[in-house]
């Protein structure tokens, strides 16, 4: 098969799957679900208890963390989804992608609070983030798995999640550290 013929398979694939994708949201996913106005809620909730908790001294540093925690956790999550390990059934919109809820405030925001709570506070970070991320994987998840949201497939499990929490949530804490050395560094 040459090149163009390939792109040409893709791109058709493709639309067939967004139209699936379409389809399943406005039959199971649209405005007239609770479960729509659960993933809202778990979308905005985190990002309203941001806004009165944050410290805005370091606010930068602090969002910069979440950042790094939300980029990771999506591409992650795109990953794990796209190759059937991690499905979550029930999300905003066919077009963003399905986990935007926890990838984008539910789980940074979260991590990020920790990460305020103890830098503020000269707290041990890896043992704060250690159980948040079991109450993510053993306890949310698999409130989540009960309730339909998600689906578990492939041997993927609450403990790989928890794992894939701590691999990202310990990269996001040392590329902030890392930034911030620099930026002492560029600024003495």
């Amino acid at each position: 098969m040459e090149h163009s013929q390939f792109w040409g398979q893709i791109f058709q694939k493709n639309t067939e799957v967004n139209a699936l994708y379409s389809d399943y949201w406005k039959e199971y996913s649209d405005l007239g679900t609770w479960q729509f106005w659960m993933v809202l809620a778990l979308l905005i909730i985190p990002l309203f208890v941001l806004w009165f908790t944050i410290d805005r001294k370091r606010i930068f540093e602090l969002f910069f963390f979440g950042y790094t925690v939300h980029i990771l956790w999506t591409y992650i999550d795109i990953a794990l989804g796209r190759n059937g390990y991690f499905v979550h059934k029930y999300f905003l919109t066919p077009v963003l992608p399905n986990a935007a809820n926890m990838t984008a405030s539910v789980l940074p925001v979260g991590f990020l609070l920790v990460y305020q709570y103890c830098t503020n506070k000269q707290k041990n970070f890896y043992l704060y983030i250690s159980l948040l991320s079991a109450c993510f994987a053993f306890i949310f998840a698999s409130i989540e798995q009960y309730m339909g949201f998600v689906e578990f497939r492939k041997g993927m499990n609450q403990f790989y999640v928890f794992l894939i929490d701590l691999v990202i949530v310990f990269i996001s804490y040392w590329f902030t550290k890392f930034i911030l050395k620099l930026k002492n560094t560029v600024n003495s």
